[in-house]
């Protein structure tokens, strides 16, 4: 089974977190998949705009640790910084937009590729959690994330309290685009998705393209300025349980 799924639609594609068995956890191998198909789905005329999502009804758990933690140790773990590096930097250089949408949760590492979306649709009761403080680390592409898209305060609420933040509290806070009844995440991601991709050609990766050139930074040095404050602390460390 693919770690990620790719499915296409008219104008639009799902990408698909596809680890269900461990609530869409990350991993190497899910790490290469993402950057890989951002990439190959960036590059395709044929699509306007992609929706990020987790299989079966679930967003992500953050990291895998049984599988960071196997004995004997996978053959990705040396290298998984660079991997998530380039998962991210993936998402930074996107040129189309990404939509996500939030069933369930997305803890720690999963929150960071949440917030990596343009626009976020999530469940009433589900949740966002930036946990890392909680186990003495750093968050540093989840800091990221938020400093390219909100305010320091908005920053300050979820890294430095790291609880729970439900979808009601995600839209006041301007995180959210919409919080929709949790049986209504994925139909309105999907639905939204097709609305933007039958707007006029090129008028999207225009727009966006002129908000990325505001920051004027290359994805490394935006993901650096949070990485190198903490030594060591480049990879998320989040729990793999909601």
């Amino acid at each position: 089974m693919a770690e990620v799924e790719i499915v296409r639609h008219d104008g639009w594609a799902e990408l698909v977190l596809n680890r269900p068995e461990v609530r869409n956890a990350i991993n190497g191998p899910l790490g290469v998949a993402l950057a890989a198909s951002l990439r190959e789905l960036d590059a395709a005329d044929e699509v306007r705009v992609i929706l990020l999502r987790g299989a079966e009804g679930a967003f992500c758990s953050g990291l895998d640790l049984k599988s960071f933690n196997a004995d004997p140790a996978p053959e990705w773990l040396a290298g998984f910084a660079g991997i998530w590096r380039s998962a991210h930097t993936a998402l930074y250089e996107a040129r189309k937009p990404i939509v996500a949408a939030l069933e369930k949760y997305a803890i720690n590492g999963g929150a960071a590729l949440a917030l990596a979306a343009d626009v976020l649709i999530v469940g009433e009761s589900a949740f966002l959690q930036v946990g890392e403080v909680q186990q003495g680390m750093a968050a540093p592409y989840n800091v990221a994330w938020l400093r390219l898209r909100h305010s320091e305060a908005v920053t300050a609420q979820l890294t430095l309290v790291g609880r729970r933040f439900p979808g009601s509290e995600l839209k006041e806070l301007g995180l959210a685009y919409q919080a929709v009844s949790d049986d209504l995440v994925l139909e309105t991601a999907r639905s939204l998705a097709a609305q933007l991709a039958g707007y006029p050609e090129g008028s999207l990766s225009r727009i966006k393209a002129v908000l990325r050139r505001y920051n004027a930074q290359s994805a490394d040095d935006w993901f650096d300025r949070a990485a190198q404050v903490t030594p060591g602390s480049a990879t998320q460390s989040p729990s793999a349980n909601p």
